[in-house]
């Protein structure tokens, strides 16, 4: 008999900022979802990786979401991700 280990989580990282209600909302869905670590970036307080954001997902607002390699998007991309029932094996690695 054989044991499947399960699959760590992919990474997730956050770009953010101090006052960012829907940021706020991500962080508490993906932590309802079991995510324990989030990698936080403040492009409030670095400008570099306010371009880095804007370079990588072409986009202007946060929060910018990332599993692993796949960018998520925002808030509402978040969400539309979890009402679909996708965002449970993003997070899983099954759905990358």
């Amino acid at each position: 008999m054989t044991e499947t280990a399960a699959m760590p989580m992919p990474p997730v990282k956050m770009y953010t900022t101090a006052v960012c209600p829907f940021c706020k909302q991500a962080e508490q869905l993906l932590r309802a979802r079991g995510v324990t670590e989030i990698e936080k970036i403040r492009i409030d307080l670095d400008a570099e990786r306010r371009d880095e954001m804007m370079r990588i997902t072409k986009r202007r607002t946060v929060p910018q979401i990332f599993i692993g390699n796949h960018h998520v998007g925002g808030y509402e991309d978040l969400h539309a991700l979890d009402n679909e029932g996708r965002l449970t094996a993003l997070l899983s690695g099954q759905d990358d």
